[in-house]
């Protein structure tokens, strides 16, 4: 069995199976690896094999992105997937800390390189006809090295929600164990195409899509995401299987519903983020299996939901994962619920994801040793994830260690707060925040985008708080904000420190304030 993605691409390489679907052209396996070796040559002889051996890309999600990853496995060089959605001086460090020689961009993404000090970086510009005679001309591929399973394929940046993203090596290994999980568990073969719509510079697509691809030989149709062409690309393509991360679901369900909406070849969609409610009615509405998981970039903690996976949970996590105190480094207690399903006592249940048997598969952050330390504690993995996790060992997020707030007197984590407001049928999304209190500690905040013609009056608003027996009384925001919508990364992940940096009165919509001691919403003006 392949160990790394360049032994498995290689067995690729006769396979005349449909392999890349793209507006209405289709490439076999053979011709997409014959292309990718190809420019995998050109490459390797422009690389100063006396430096690292990286290749940077800033594309989108086009053949050109899949066959600088088909490209970077055959060569043996590794790729960084830089964020299309970085600027300036992020968009240099990301370069540079990644230690790129060459950076291939396209058309679309070039004017972003305008007036920046990438030093010594070769730029190349992959739709421009002197690259393509390049690769043309270029001689057989000699690899700069052949693989091995725990080298570096790529290097993904985090997705930046809690701080400056960083660079975490994906090993072939992991890029291989994921995708024979994935193909094994929701059973994909060659006949299947993947419908690869989230960001291919990101840690979801590669571990969650590409991978399923290239492990069962099915058909690739990437695509930029927008709710609005979903189903007709998924249609179009015959997409079997996709996946997702952040709210893209929730994007799709906003739009009209139509009574033909499972008439569709889609089977199963993965991913991860995803509300329950949004789960369930993506799979009623287009007729498919949605598995919601949870893992990170790092690949360190793994959770994955199975039969019997309870309303609210995650699933349950590979060996190692547990949730510990960060301060008294032992584990938090089993979590304990009232007859309505309310946490009960989260002081002492809810605490930090963590694997117990160290990195898992994570290889470290690149150039980046303070937070490889932060990471890396005790000897153990810390995530950076609160959660909780009941005496079966079912696993509740909690949201990010910032999400922690203590509201007279009371810890509260945000995500529990956001799963309940997620029932309230008006809402598409929503991101539940600390703001502080003008005395001592914080105050509830949560912003929320209604879906397309839907409406909400305090009143109704109040009316559903009242009647959710498992909201705590003091988890009720102070301040709503009816947002036109959230910020969010280019994986459709909220950043909710702009949103804490906007404060309550900052920011766009309309924003109502419940009064102090009551349970009454009214409108603040000029907000």
């Amino acid at each position: 069995m392949a160990e790394t993605v360049q032994q498995l691409l290689r067995e690729r390489a006769q396979d005349e199976q449909p392999g890349l679907k793209y507006g209405d052209q289709v490439w076999s396996w053979r011709e997409h690896v014959a292309r990718s070796s190809a420019q995998a040559s050109a490459l390797v002889g422009m690389l100063d094999r006396d430096r690292p051996m990286h290749v940077g890309t800033l594309l989108g999600n086009t053949p050109a992105m899949l066959e600088a990853l088909a490209g970077a496995a055959l060569g043996g060089y590794v790729l960084c997937g830089i964020n299309g959605t970085r600027r300036g001086e992020g968009l240099v460090t990301d370069v540079r800390r990644s230690e790129c020689q060459v950076l291939l961009t396209d058309a679309e993404h070039l004017p972003l390189l305008e007036g920046l000090d990438l030093g010594d970086v070769r730029i190349v510009e992959v739709d421009d006809a002197s690259w393509e005679q390049m690769q043309s001309e270029a001689p057989e591929l000699v690899p700069c090295r052949e693989a091995e399973a725990m080298d570096t394929f790529m290097m993904i940046f985090t997705s930046g929600t809690s701080g400056d993203p960083k660079a975490v090596q994906v090993a072939h290994l992991m890029v291989i164990f994921a995708g024979l999980t994935l193909v094994d568990k929701y059973s994909v073969g060659s006949e299947d195409t993947c419908y690869l719509s989230m960001p291919l510079f990101h840690s979801n697509a590669i571990l969650a899509g590409w991978c399923v691809a290239i492990t069962s030989g099915a058909a690739m149709a990437p695509a930029r995401f927008t709710a609005s062409r979903f189903l007709d690309d998924v249609r179009h393509y015959g997409a079997t299987y996709m996946n997702y991360v952040g709210k893209p679901l929730a994007y799709v369900l906003a739009t009209p519903e139509k009574d033909d909406d499972a008439d569709n070849p889609l089977r199963v969609a993965f991913g991860n983020e995803a509300s329950d409610r949004d789960i369930e009615e993506f799979g009623r509405r287009f007729g498919c299996t949605v598995w919601d998981g949870f893992g990170s970039t790092e690949a360190a903690v793994i959770i994955t939901r199975e039969e019997g996976t309870p309303q609210g949970s995650v699933g349950k996590g590979f060996d190692g994962v547990a949730v510990y105190n960060s301060e008294t480094v032992t584990e938090c207690a089993p979590a304990e619920f009232d007859e309505h399903g309310k946490l009960i006592n989260a002081d002492e249940a809810v605490g930090e994801l963590v694997n117990t048997q160290g990195a898992g598969y994570f290889s470290g952050y690149y150039n980046d040793e303070q937070a490889n330390n932060e990471r890396m504690r005790h000897g153990m993995y810390w995530s950076g994830d609160l959660a909780y996790k009941d005496a079966d060992g079912w696993i509740y997020l909690a949201g990010r260690t910032a999400d922690w707030m203590r509201v007279d007197g009371e810890n509260l984590a945000a995500a529990p707060i956001e799963r309940v407001l997620m029932r309230l049928p008006q809402l598409s999304r929503v991101a539940v925040y600390a703001v502080p209190d003008e005395r001592v500690g914080d105050q509830v905040m949560a912003a929320i985008v209604l879906r397309d013609d839907a409406t909400l009056t305090p009143a109704e608003l109040e009316e559903f708080l009242a009647a959710q027996a498992d909201l705590s009384p003091k988890a009720w925001p102070r301040f709503v904000r009816i947002a036109p919508e959230l910020p969010s990364t280019a994986t459709n992940k909220v950043v909710k420190r702009e949103l804490v940096t906007q404060g309550p009165t900052a920011g766009n919509g309309v924003l109502w304030v419940r009064e102090e001691r009551g349970r009454s919403y009214s409108e603040l003006a000029n907000a």
